[in-house]
């Protein structure tokens, strides 16, 4: 079986989103929400959708619990993408919840995501078959084994020929400068850093964008490449102290659960594809305002 040349690693979970709600309900009360849905999610099990919704060939490297609900949860994806490791624990379920005007908050239990272990995974990570293949690491905060050993990781993806992108996501217990040190040395040894305009913030220590965008971008060294993702804003990028931008078109937001991910999905696409970075960009603003304001979702008109 050839190599795509696209490569997902990270952490894959069940989704339960509900919404929207205008603020929250008082303890001990019960509220009804107008829609609820059960589906595969997780960083990079949206990142891995996305492109079997763009019908785009990529390798889904991942591991789910040993339950009904870690059956289920691979049954979401495409088969001859995914590679699975099961873990002997319960799968792990985030439940989402979208407040009005499509912002959400998660709430998630530990399970398969705090047991996986990495060592299990590097065995299946393949060669890149091109100079033009991409491997993006999401959300690693969330997943100990994978945190710990993100820096060997990289440093495996760049020997088997991988250009390399990471969304680590947000830490669960904020930017500590444990959690600041880690994110710095892992954003020294990737390509691609895939953050949002709060992330950014946190790493940058300022709640001025442009400021935080200053602070981190002096970090990175010739040739690696910052891109925020600055929802209805749109994305932009910062390459060698040239900073390239992306609009969003307006849309009417459903839920932006996965919005970010799906951004990565069609930005490294493009990339693979030879697109310079400022149509990767719009390739990738374009995928996600896409999927956040279509119900079924979306990714390709």
């Amino acid at each position: 079986m050839s190599v795509p040349p696209l490569l997902i690693l990270g952490n894959v979970n069940v989704d339960l989103v509900m919404g929207e709600i205008d603020g929250w309900p008082a303890v001990g009360t019960e509220i009804v929400v107008p829609r609820s849905e059960m589906r595969p999610g997780g960083s990079a099990g949206n990142t891995a959708l996305a492109l079997s919704g763009m019908g785009i060939a990529h390798r889904l490297l991942a591991s789910v619990g040993n339950d009904a609900m870690g059956s289920w949860l691979a049954g979401g994806f495409d088969e001859a993408c995914s590679t699975w490791v099961t873990d002997d624990s319960d799968t792990t379920i985030s439940v989402g919840i979208v407040h009005k005007g499509g912002d959400r908050v998660f709430f998630t239990a530990p399970g398969h995501l705090h047991h996986a272990r990495l060592e299990d995974l590097l065995p299946h990570i393949p060669p890149a078959p091109t100079a033009a293949s991409f491997a993006c690491i999401s959300g690693g905060f969330l997943m100990p084994s994978l945190m710990e050993g993100t820096r060997e990781l990289l440093r495996l993806l760049r020997q088997q020929g991988w250009q390399t992108a990471i969304d680590p996501g947000w830490p669960p217990e904020g930017w500590t400068d444990a959690n600041k040190k880690r994110s710095f040395e892992w954003l020294a040894l990737v390509d691609y850093a895939l953050l949002n305009a709060e992330e950014v913030k946190g790493l940058g220590e300022s709640e001025d964008l442009d400021a935080a965008i200053a602070t981190l971008s002096a970090r990175f060294a010739a040739g690696q490449t910052l891109v925020i993702k600055n929802g209805p804003e749109g994305a932009s990028a910062v390459r060698d102290g040239v900073t390239v931008a992306a609009k969003a078109p307006p849309v009417t937001v459903i839920d932006t659960v996965g919005a970010g991910d799906t951004f990565n999905a069609a930005f490294l696409d493009g990339l693979s594809r030879g697109d310079e970075l400022q149509a990767a960009l719009e390739r990738g603003v374009r995928a996600a305002s896409l999927a956040i304001s279509t119900f079924p979702r979306r990714y390709s008109a």
